[in-house]
């Protein structure tokens, strides 16, 4: 039998090298065995009669047996007492090790920041600050001026247009999308080092999360780079043959390219969402991440899907939030007129301008940026605790005991 304490059963057998037989007190045997005459009465009750035990009770309704929120006996509608279904599961840190519902990867991501907010605030503000000024500096200085549109042209002229148009958008968006990336590349280093403490409930200064990070980042350079190449190279290749053809008939073979191009470029995403963690916690090369990241998310894209999107809404809303008043204060500021924007004008921003965006942008980064990087990280936690059976390893490295796969009450799938 199990000797850990708490789980011997009743009666179980005794431990090697003890007797048996000694100290264990024994009924008295029958007459006939032991010669001697009877002790017992010659008039006995007569025997029990024996019915079938009746049928179980209908649960109650949830209140009763111990007021509102039912606080009495086990399995009538209340709380379960002691010993009732399988413990709670260990919490060392900031989520419970078992499989995690949407909730609490999101409730894990912010309970990270409050927990080392020193050290998440310290990289996101320091790389946030950084990233805007280089924008500032690459849109007052190198953006080049937006190609003029004739609404009067015809088929093939409007094609050229929309190209040109296209051409110059991708120009002015390049520098601005590597400084983001580059930017990314840090806090999600970082912060990845960070969540995968917190999830143990161990400490971490900014220092110790950089040293950790440091040797991975050129492999996570390389994922960075990868994916966004990845997706330009498929909506090309998509959209090629209408802009080979030209005309009109382009025009719709370029539309019908370019959504194709999206659904596929969708899919790959989220197949490789996980890809980031697994390069910088398990130490894999680029490719074998995106394997990795491929195997985790298999018989899962919609969930993972769906986490990703609410986690998207969710940091877009706070990004609307703090961004429209500071867009607004800084258009106020720099004297340009909100009659002039809705007649299409593009205004010339100046400096009072970008100043006080870059602002808007330092503040929404450095709540947005932990939180996607926090959602990110515990999905990939989550989907190896299904899979892999992570919570006991977790568990093991935290030196906290595992009971079972979840809290009383919870019915949790590992799938």
């Amino acid at each position: 039998m199990n000797d850990t304490p708490g789980w011997a059963s009743p009666g179980s057998a005794p431990s090697d090298g003890q007797d048996n037989n000694a100290g264990v007190p024994r009924p008295a045997g029958p007459a006939d065995e032991t010669g001697s005459p009877s002790k017992w009465s010659k008039a006995q009750p007569p025997a029990g009669q024996w019915s079938q035990p009746a049928p179980p009770a209908p649960r109650q309704a949830p209140g009763q047996y111990g007021g509102p929120g039912g606080g009495g006996a086990p399995g009538w509608g209340g709380q379960r007492g002691p010993g009732w279904g399988p413990p709670p599961a260990a919490k060392p840190g900031v989520i419970p090790l078992r499989p995690l519902g949407i909730g609490e990867i999101l409730d894990g991501a912010v309970s990270t920041m409050r927990a080392h907010w020193r050290t998440v605030l310290g990289v996101t503000v320091s790389v946030s600050v950084v990233t805007q000024i280089c924008q500032m500096l690459v849109t007052r200085y190198l953006l080049p001026e937006p190609p003029d549109l004739d609404p009067n042209a015809g088929p093939s002229e409007a094609l050229d247009q929309a190209a040109r148009s296209m051409q110059s958008s991708l120009l002015s968006l390049a520098p601005t999308m590597l400084i983001t990336l580059i930017g990314t590349l840090f806090t999600t280093a970082v912060l990845t080092m960070v969540i995968s403490r917190s999830v143990l409930g161990r400490p971490v200064t900014l220092k110790e999360a950089w040293l950790e990070a440091k040797p991975r980042l050129p492999q996570l350079l390389g994922l960075t780079l990868l994916l966004p190449v990845m997706a330009a190279a498929i909506l090309a290749v998509c959209v090629l043959p209408g802009i080979l053809v030209g005309s009109l008939a382009g025009v719709g073979l370029v539309t019908l390219g370019a959504l194709g191009g999206l659904v596929v470029v969708l899919w790959l995403m989220i197949r490789f969402a996980l890809a980031s963690p697994a390069l910088m916690l398990e130490r894999q090369g680029v490719m074998a991440s995106l394997r990795r990241s491929a195997k985790l998310v298999r018989g899962s894209w919609w969930r993972v899907f769906g986490v990703l999107c609410l986690a998207y809404l969710i940091t877009l809303l706070v990004t609307l939030i703090i961004g429209v008043p500071f867009s607004l204060v800084a258009m106020a500021a720099d004297g340009f007129s909100f009659s002039s924007l809705l007649s299409g004008d593009v205004p010339d921003y100046g400096w009072v301008y970008l100043i006080i965006t870059g602002i808007g942008s330092v503040i929404a980064s450095s709540i947005t940026l932990p939180i996607n990087a926090g959602v990110t990280v515990l999905l990939y936690i989550d989907r190896r605790i299904r899979r892999e059976a992570l919570d006991l390893d977790l568990a093991r490295a935290a030196g906290v005991p595992v009971h079972g796969p979840g809290s009383p009450g919870d019915d949790v799938s590992r799938s």
